[in-house]
């Protein structure tokens, strides 16, 4: 179970609590004897110290000096760095709750920092069976600060609770996250939510003629699924749905063109793009944003049993285009290419897929931000690049220009799957692209979506990289008109 954020007015003594202040000056002295208050302040100014902790041996209190930033958004980001260290800390001393006083911080400041503790609590312990294994403790946060209210704090827990959701999708291994257990775990968020969703089964797919779907999926003897999940509610602020796609591999051994040694061990990563769409649309509903969103997730594993597919095979898409494959590693832009066709249908306002799609993007900028590209979109990727500085998950614009195509051509096909050994994570982008006709933004998570290492409040494993942004981005625009 996940922490969650409580809004309190007042901390009862003698419990533990964390005061964050920007001064010394802000430290309540009545809460601390006059040596103490004494020790705070030589430290702080005399060795620069902003980190204080008392065992009052039924209890603690720790005091935290934060220092600002001259960038705002990089001082939200390094309160929830912060709060990872804290975090540490509180389990280190085995504390069960704990109290945040923060009145000399912003609303936004403050939510900050709780965000960050509820993400950097986070464990996947579900196969554990070490009854000695070291699991995190706390489990109740109590937040003082006059000027948040219930409201963000309920927000809040919401969008931790879809973030750290979508985390645990992609942690889950392929022996239980199937294509068709993906689509039954999208399927009860959606009905949490209290949002519509619709599983298309493989006879349907093949119905649809799906051919990028279900070439991936020969090589498996679990069928593909394609799963809608829209939230419409009564009022809307745009008359066309914002659509997001998410890459939904929960296996990439590569194909016939497998992966070797370590490449492979992380595979079940692969649909990180359907994790963050899943966690997104969860997000959006269960906080009855006033927009029409729908989520696309076609999802398969791809593997080389039976008759799988090859390079060499031309494959026809959704939409009747012809794809000659020269790598089955390039498995995810066929599937994606098929869900972003089939947007059309819906005559979106804008679509944005997510995927961890290139190692290209990965080398690029590594686990520091996403890749995005797109067309027809300025104005649509300028307000998905706040949502990013706003949430800590940036974006950085990788160049779309129309000689990329040229890498893409085929003698024998509209196009290949591949572009080879230059601009890898542009070409797959302008793939997709050709399944487009609308304000399209693509957006590359194949660096930040799991880390092998803990990786401050993001942890270890996956991250749940996009659903904080994709959400902030439809709240954004849920206050236009």
């Amino acid at each position: 179970m996940y922490i969650s954020i409580q809004k309190t007015k007042k901390i009862e003594p003698k419990t533990n609590t964390l005061y964050l202040v920007k001064s010394f000056h802000e430290v309540n002295a009545t809460i601390f004897t006059y040596e103490e208050l004494t020790f705070i302040e030589n430290e702080s100014e005399n060795n620069k110290k902003t980190s204080f902790s008392f065992n009052r041996f039924t209890y603690w209190d720790f005091i935290e000096i934060v220092k600002e930033k001259d960038d705002h958004f990089h001082f939200l980001e390094s309160l929830r760095v912060l709060a990872d260290k804290y975090v540490t800390i509180f389990n280190e001393t085995r504390l069960e709750s704990v109290s945040i006083q923060s009145e000399s911080l912003t609303a936004e400041e403050s939510l900050a920092f709780a965000e960050g503790l509820v993400l950097a609590n986070y464990q996947f312990n579900k196969y554990k069976t070490n009854k000695e294994a070291k699991f995190n403790l706390l489990k109740s946060v109590l937040l003082q600060n006059k000027d948040v209210s219930k409201a963000q704090t309920e927000e809040l827990n919401i969008v931790t609770e879809a973030s750290l959701t979508a985390r645990t999708l992609v942690n889950e291994p392929v022996n239980f996250m199937t294509a068709p257990q993906l689509a039954i775990e999208i399927e009860m968020l959606a009905k949490d939510a209290g949002a519509k969703v619709e599983i298309l089964g493989k006879s349907k797919i093949e119905a649809l003629k799906m051919g990028g779907l279900l070439a991936v999926n020969k090589g498996s003897i679990d069928p593909p699924t394609f799963t809608i999940f829209e939230w419409k509610p009564k009022k809307t602020v745009n008359k066309k749905p914002l659509i997001f796609v998410g890459k939904g591999v929960v296996y990439d051994t590569g194909g016939l063109n497998i992966k070797t040694g370590n490449y492979m061990n992380n595979m079940k990563a692969d649909m990180g793009g359907a994790a963050a769409v899943a966690g997104a649309m969860f997000a959006i509903a269960k906080a009855k944003l006033p927009v029409h969103v729908i989520g696309l997730v076609p999802a398969t594993d791809n593997r080389l049993n039976n008759n799988a597919y090859v390079s060499g095979d031309v494959i026809t898409m959704f939409n009747g285009m012809t794809v000659e494959v020269l790598n089955t590693d390039a498995e995810g832009r066929m599937i994606l290419a098929d869900a972003l066709a089939y947007a059309q249908k819906f005559n979106p306002e804008l679509v944005i897929d997510l995927a961890t799609l290139t190692g290209a993007a990965s080398h690029a900028i590594g686990k520091y931000g996403i890749v995005a590209m797109g067309s027809n979109n300025e104005a649509f990727l300028n307000d998905l690049k706040m949502s990013g500085e706003e949430t800590g998950e940036r974006l950085v614009e990788f160049p779309f220009w129309e000689e990329y195509e040229e890498l893409i051509k085929s003698e024998i096909a509209d196009m290949k799957n591949i572009g080879g050994s230059d601009a890898g994570a542009i070409t797959a982008g302008k793939f997709l692209e050709k399944f487009t006709n609308y304000p399209y933004i693509h957006l590359d998570i194949a660096g930040p979506a799991l880390v092998e290492k803990r990786f401050n409040y993001r942890g270890i494993g996956g991250t749940g990289i996009g659903v904080r942004l994709l959400f902030n981005y439809a709240k954004r625009r849920s206050t236009k008109t």
